[in-house]
């Protein structure tokens, strides 16, 4: 590590060490969640944190099918929308089909919205791993189990 002392400190991308993490989403709330793993993927959970550069680590979720939210109606009051590009054809879904259809969606997009929406958002974005199951294929990289 570099002396710091009273010097502005600036993380180099070399001297970015990266650590891999599962997280077992199982009756874990959607927005809690969200907030620790962005968190976690920009770095500022590190001393060594940088604004401009990506020194978060990678994020493996797994059963994602299982997760909770909190609130009264939210399963469903909110809604996803997309569009095809054709005149009259917005689609709609609400939380609950969007979670058994594509819980993985679902985690993904929420912590997107809790990042920067710029080029770095989407770089630190592809550090996180979505799996609806327990079962991911990064276990060469031995990651940690960790409980937010």
């Amino acid at each position: 590590m570099v002396n710091v002392g009273t010097k502005t400190f600036n993380l180099k991308r070399e001297e970015i060490k990266r650590k891999w993490y599962v997280v077992d989403a199982r009756d874990k709330i959607l927005g809690r969640l969200a907030t620790e793993i962005a968190k976690k993927l920009r770095g500022k959970d590190k001393p060594t944190f940088t604004p401009h550069v990506d020194c978060g680590d990678f994020i493996i979720i797994i059963n994602a099918e299982k997760i909770k939210v909190k609130g009264g109606n939210k399963l469903e009051d909110k809604k996803y929308y997309r569009h095809s590009g054709y005149v009259g054809n917005l689609k709609v879904t609400n939380l609950e089909e969007m979670l058994k259809k594509k819980p993985e969606f679902v985690i993904k997009n929420a912590v997107r919205g809790m990042i920067p929406h710029n080029t770095l958002g989407r770089i630190v974005l592809r550090k996180l791993k979505v799996y609806s199951g327990p079962d991911h294929p990064h276990k060469a990289q031995n990651p940690e189990i960790i409980d937010l």
